[in-house]
């Protein structure tokens, strides 16, 4: 059973302390209805905690009022979805190149013991601990809204006008070597004891103001309902138990966007005319308007994959042959033998993964954010990888057998192979020079994984088959067992992420159809799972432009990494495994994220001149600020903006692969769903 108390910290009070909401002259009381076991499982059970709060005084109240849930704990894992994973890496050292927030006993930037956050800042409205085989967590209104005149919590059926945000947070505390877990869930908000804009913009707990403030006029009566999860579990794995039962309350579909045939064809042909750079057989990573009309300015940042390259070229190439366009196909397979055929480095036998001032090497705009220097696993993998479904693409659709492709990923794949340690981990970092593993301790080699068991289905080999069930069995219990995946993005300081887990994903497609065997399918599902810790299920109720003023849905997108906090469209791509895992077993919960994922995507691009505040028909940018994250961006008066003012092509081709694979061939024509 968890101890509850109703706390309180008024707008005029000079100290940061939180005192007994009694104290404030708020009368409480709470009720606890009957406990219910959830769907499909007994172990875990849910009941909802009704508070009542009356303002007794005679002049409004105006503030922030926590409820904190707290229990006697051994070892407990933090999981507020998208923000905060275990201890957020709390307990490796923290002096990085980029910061972000970690839970530690002391109070030293970048960790706290304790945490408190405005709740866009999480996926899902929920906040959770994992402690040696018991979890617990609570769930509520992300927001509260004015309904008929009165003050009450959001839920997706009810309509009314914005009224203020909640906030969730939690702590770490040892008394006494006892250690006290809390949780709790706020009205108003605070960002404390940092509200982190990026990894290297860090403001201080803010003052009390009537921003963040909850206002309860006098004689008013709130009545709040937070619902409450207790249980056993054998694994973190369990978090994912409640989250879908969360899913199911508080879920709201995306806005309906453009249909699937016409984003695909608006944000391919976008990227073909106004990022293709003929004279290097390449894209431009970042394309912006100039005062001059159809002049632009160009960001190019070459590189072999990841934000640029093949992780554009090959969902442009497939794109092209889904809509029978020959132009934008011929662009893509320039810029891939372009890629393949310049970008070896000889000494090392892997690819050079950036590409600057006219030749290829490993100083990418990521080079000094790194602790190795070196060939990044993944970027390589993940390279590979796209050559390979080229190759499939082309064979399959267009009866094109690129076997130079082939011969080229097979050396790289068999040094991938010969460079795993121990663990049968593959590399973070490759030298340059001789090729050895430099660096291991990162989920990024699973694009190692996802490329080799590719290569291995498609050309029949069997050689490799060992290796990869040993390294998946490695990256299944160190990693996605503990709901803890770091060390993907080389911009993020090895901080947990969404990015790593689709190669995962894809890694177990193959794993399966290679062995048959349905733990792979097992695993596959709790690598999506994983992933849709960082989806959004509902829509963020945006205040700033030009998200706020186009209606833009957060719903289906995903949170980046705990570093980054913005929703990019890189798990876009994976609608293809969903589909793969869905025609081998029925799960409702994937199959409407899945829907979540395709309307997200349909949605993020100009479907009109100008309609994000810049560019054309088919523009879209990688960045989408759905809480006040990453807000560094300005319009020319100085207003913030919630996104990018440029065109970004491998963030379109994330769109584009999800929607012009498989479930192109698949989908209802007539009412564009599966």
């Amino acid at each position: 059973m968890v101890n509850i108390a109703i706390l309180a910290r008024n707008l005029n009070q000079e100290n940061t302390l939180y005192q007994a909401a009694s104290e404030e002259g708020l009368l409480v009381s709470t009720c606890w209805e009957q406990q219910k076991a959830l769907s499909g499982i007994s172990t875990i059970k849910k009941r909802e905690l009704k508070i009542t709060l009356e303002n007794l005084l005679h002049t409004r109240w105006s503030g922030v009022i926590k409820i904190e849930l707290s229990k006697k704990g051994e070892n407990p894992r933090y999981f507020l979805p998208a923000f905060l994973y275990g201890r957020n890496r709390g307990e490796v050292p923290q002096r990085v190149e980029n910061q972000f927030p970690r839970i530690r006993k002391e109070q030293d930037c970048p960790s706290s013991p304790e945490w408190m956050i405005r709740a866009d800042r999480i996926s899902h409205p929920a906040a959770i601990i994992f402690d040696e085989g018991n979890i617990w967590g609570i769930a509520a209104s992300s927001y509260f809204i004015m309904d008929e005149g009165e003050k009450k919590q959001w839920q997706p059926d009810r309509v009314g006008s914005f009224y203020q945000y909640a906030g969730f947070g939690c702590s770490y505390l040892v008394e006494v070597e006892q250690v006290q877990e809390k949780l709790c869930y706020t009205l108003g908000y605070e960002n404390a004891p940092w509200l982190f804009v990026d990894s290297h913009h860090i403001k201080e707990r803010a003052s009390m103001s009537e921003q963040n403030s909850f206002t309860i006029e006098a004689g008013e009566r709130i009545s709040i309902v937070l619902e409450v999860y207790e249980g056993k579990a054998e694994s973190e794995l369990a978090v994912h138990t409640i989250l879908k039962d969360i899913y199911i309350k508080y879920h709201q579909k995306p806005r309906v966007g453009d249909t699937i045939e016409e984003t695909v064809k608006l944000m391919s042909g976008a990227v073909a005319k106004d990022c293709w750079e003929e004279d290097k057989m390449m894209y431009a990573a970042q394309v912006f308007e100039t005062e001059q009309e159809g002049c632009y300015r160009y960001n190019e940042l070459g590189s072999f994959s990841w934000t640029n390259g093949l992780s554009v070229a090959v969902p442009q190439l497939i794109a092209a042959i889904r809509i029978r366009d020959e132009e934008i196909r011929k662009q893509a397979l320039e810029c891939i033998h372009g890629i393949i055929s310049g970008s070896m480095n000889e000494r090392s036998g892997f690819p050079y993964t950036a590409y600057t001032e006219g030749h290829w090497s490993n100083h990418g705009w990521w080079f000094d954010l790194m602790e190795t220097s070196g060939h990044s696993s993944y970027i390589v993998g993940q390279g590979i990888y796209y050559l390979l479904k080229a190759y499939e693409y082309e064979k399959r659709l267009m009866d094109c057998d690129r076997e130079e492709w082939l011969a080229y990923a097979e050396p790289i794949i068999e040094y991938m192979e010969g460079s795993k340690n121990q663990d049968h981990e593959y590399p973070y970092i490759w030298s340059e020079t001789t090729g050895a593993g430099l660096e291991y301790d990162s989920f990024s080699g699973t694009w190692c994984l996802a490329a080799i068991a590719y290569y291995s289905y498609l050309t029949g080999e069997k050689h490799y088959i060992r290796g990869l069930i040993e390294s998946e069995a490695h990256y299944y219990e160190a990693y996605v067992r503990k709901v803890e995946c770091y060390g993907t993005p080389l911009d993020t300081s090895k901080a947990i992420d969404s990015e790593g887990i689709l190669a995962y994903i894809r890694a177990m497609k193959y794993l399966y159809l290679l062995t048959k065997d349905e733990k792979y399918l097992d695993h596959m599902r709790d690598g999506l799972y994983y992933e849709y810790t960082f989806k959004f299920i509902y829509n963020v109720p945006i205040q700033v432009a030009p998200l706020s003023k186009v209606g833009w849905s957060s719903c289906g997108g995903s949170v980046t990494s705990t570093c980054n906090p913005h929703i990019h469209p890189m798990s876009s791509s994976i609608v293809d495994e969903m589909l793969f895992y869905l025609e081998r077993r029925a799960d409702n919960y994937i199959y409407t994220r899945m829907l979540d994922t395709i309307g997200w995507g349909c949605q993020c691009h100009n479907t009109y001149e100008k309609e994000y505040d810049y560019g054309h028909r088919g523009w879209m940018s990688e960045r989408f600020c759905y809480s006040e994250g990453l807000l560094t961006e300005n319009y020319p008066t100085g207003e913030p903006s919630s996104t990018w003012f440029c065109l970004m092509p491998w963030a379109v081709g994330s769109i584009l692969e999800g929607l012009a694979g498989d479930y192109w061939e698949r989908r209802n024509k007539e009412s564009n769903t599966y």
